[in-house]
This record gives structure tokens, C-alpha cells and sequence, in this order.
């Protein structure tokens, strides 16, 4: 592997779930990474609850990788104000990094795994960008669908609920992005982006 083990017995990857904290926002489409923060909580038997940096964090280990699972708590906008400093206290380079979120650009439920990109509007990968200086970490983006209508507001519609067959649409897609994160950490970029991006 190319960076080797860690020496210390600290996580060797950091897997950004991101949303925005309280009941009003559960299972929103801006929600798309808590929910799948969720979907890995309920696999592993492992709570997602010690707060640090702003943000809910638990320890996973992933094959042979430990992984800092963190839900920042600081709302979507200054997700970077969680994730800046966790990465720098753990000393995680960007390009293990690895963020999962919503994105209104793709088709309901449809992944797109990334190694790095520009921030297509989203405020969340935005802040993250520029707290940690580069856009180059990776990321799995989960499909929630566009505006239904041109004139609709993007802010209600981010943080509008899913509905019947969308719900269900949904539940499937953050039980893949968790599988897409984990292959991404335990066999590579590559592996993770024939296998999901399809």
C-alpha cells in the first residue's frame, strides 16, 4: 500500500458523513450522509456518538482500516470547521478523506464515486475545500434528484423529505454509498468507481 500502516493506533481514513443536525432535517435529501453514517452504525454495532471537533465521530474498522466515521454537527454550510482540524489532529492528507453527500445533479438513488472535483454548488464540499486548501479528496455522491420545476427553491428543496417510492428509492442508495465507501477505503478509487458508478 502506498502511504504503509500507521505507527500509532490512531484512524488512517476519515469518512465525512454530511448533513445537517436536529429532527427537522432526518431523512431530508440534504441528508443523504447521515443517513448513510446511519446505514454503518446499524452494520457494525458501532455508535457514531463521541463529540469532537464540532462533530459526532465513532472508530469503524474497515478490512484492515480504521476509520474515523464523523456527522459533523456544525450544519452543512461550515462542515469544513469540523473537518479542518479533525483531519490536521489525526494527520489524514486529503486524498484520505473521504466525503459522502447529496447531490441534486444526479438522478434519484444513482452513486457517482469521485477522487476529487470542484464543489458543483455544494455548500457542505465547498467549506471542506476550503478548510482543507485543496479539492482534491475523494468523495461518493449520492443522487437526490433535481428541482421538480425550474422555479422551485433550491433551499426547500434540499431540505424537502422523501416520499413513498422515493423513501424507498433512497434507503437502497445509502445502503450502497456505505458499500461504495468501503470498497473505496479497503480495494481503491478504481475498484469502487467500475463497481458503483454504473
Amino acid at each position: 500500500m502506498l502511504f504503509g500502516k500507521k505507527a500509532s493506533g490512531g484512524p488512517a481514513w476519515l469518512l465525512v458523513c454530511l448533513g445537517n443536525p436536529g429532527d427537522r432535517f432526518e431523512s431530508t435529501r440534504h441528508n443523504a450522509g447521515f443517513m448513510t453514517a446511519d446505514v454503518l452504525e446499524r452494520a457494525y454495532r458501532t455508535p457514531i456518538n463521541k463529540l469532537k471537533n464540532r462533530a459526532l465521530t465513532g472508530l469503524f474498522t474497515f478490512g484492515e482500516e480504521k476509520v474515523l466515521v464523523m456527522k459533523p454537527m456544525t450544519f452543512m454550510n461550515l462542515s469544513g470547521e469540523a473537518v479542518g482540524p479533525t483531519a490536521s489532529f489525526y494527520k489524514i492528507p486529503p486524498e484520505r478523506v473521504l466525503v459522502i453527500s447529496d447531490d441534486t445533479d444526479l438522478p434519484l438513488g444513482k452513486l457517482r464515486v469521485r477522487r476529487g472535483g470542484s464543489a458543483g454548488g455544494h455548500n457542505g464540499l465547498k467549506s471542506i475545500i476550503q478548510h482543507l486548501g485543496t479539492d482534491q479528496f475523494p468523495r461518493v455522491k449520492v443522487g437526490v434528484g433535481g428541482k421538480p420545476h425550474p422555479d422551485y427553491d433550491m433551499a426547500d428543496w434540499v431540505l424537502s423529505r422523501f416520499q413513498g417510492e422515493d423513501k424507498a428509492a433512497m434507503e437502497a442508495a445509502v445502503q450502497r454509498a456505505a458499500e461504495a465507501a468501503e470498497c473505496y477505503i479497503t480495494k481503491g478509487a478504481d475498484e469502487a468507481m467500475n463497481r458503483y458508478n454504473r
